[in-house]
C-alpha cells in the first residue's frame, strides 16, 4: 500500500493548519487523493449544533477546557473509516493531544497497513506562539486560554510527540516553524522528499 499518512505536531499558532493545507496541494498536483483531517474544526461546527454534544462542546470551548479524549478519536476514526480506501494519503492536524489518542491512532495506522507515518513536529517557542495566537484574533484566543493551551501543550502533547519519536517505523521530523510560511513549507518538502 502507498499511501501516505502525515500528522502534524506543534504548540497552538504554530502554522500547522496553514502547512497542512499547503502540503495537501502538493499532494494533489502530484496526482494523489487526500483525506484531510482537522479536529478543531469539527469541534467548532459540533459546538454550533443545538444538540446535547453540541451544548457540551460548545461550554468546553468558552471555558477554553480540553475536549474529552473520546471526542477526538471519535471525529478522526468516524472520517477515515467512512472515507478511506486504501489508495488516499492522509493528512492529520490538532490530533493526539493526549498519549491515549496517539495509541489510538498509531493502532489505526497498523490496522490499515500505512507504512512509515511521518510525524512533523512543527518547533516554536512559547514566547512565539503565544504573540501568533493573539495576532490572530480568533474569539477563544484570550489571554487566559492561550495561556491554557499552552500548558496543555506541555502536559498533554508532548507525551503524544515522544511517543511516536520513539516509536519505531515512524518517520519523524523536526521543523523551525519560526521561519516564513514559504521557508516552513520548503522544509517539509524536503523532508518528505516530495
Amino acid at each position: 500500500m502507498n499511501s501516505k499518512a502525515i500528522v502534524f505536531f506543534g504548540r497552538s499558532g504554530c502554522g500547522k493548519g496553514t502547512q497542512a493545507k499547503l502540503l495537501a496541494g502538493v499532494l494533489k498536483s502530484q496526482g494523489k487523493e487526500v483525506i484531510y483531517i482537522e479536529t478543531g474544526s469539527k469541534f467548532r461546527e459540533l459546538s454550533s449544533q443545538d444538540t446535547l454534544l453540541g451544548r457540551n462542546v460548545a461550554e468546553i470551548i468558552k471555558n477554553g477546557l480540553l475536549i474529552p479524549v473520546f471526542l477526538p478519536i471519535w471525529i478522526w476514526t468516524q472520517i477515515i473509516t467512512d472515507n478511506f480506501s486504501g489508495t488516499q494519503d492522509m493528512i492529520l492536524d490538532g490530533v493526539c493531544r493526549r498519549k491515549e489518542e496517539a495509541v489510538a491512532l498509531d493502532s489505526t495506522f497498523d490496522f490499515y497497513k500505512i507504512e512509515k507515518p511521518s510525524i512533523i513536529l512543527m518547533n516554536v517557542s512559547k514566547e512565539w506562539s503565544y504573540s501568533r495566537m493573539m495576532e490572530r484574533k480568533r474569539s477563544d484566543d484570550t489571554d487566559e486560554k492561550i495561556k491554557n493551551r499552552l500548558e496543555w501543550y506541555e502536559r498533554d502533547v508532548l507525551p503524544s510527540i515522544e511517543y511516536f519519536h520513539a516509536k519505531i517505523g515512524y518517520n519523524f521530523v523536526e521543523i523551525n516553524g519560526e521561519q516564513t510560511v514559504e521557508n516552513v513549507h520548503k522544509d517539509i518538502i524536503k523532508a518528505l522528499n516530495l
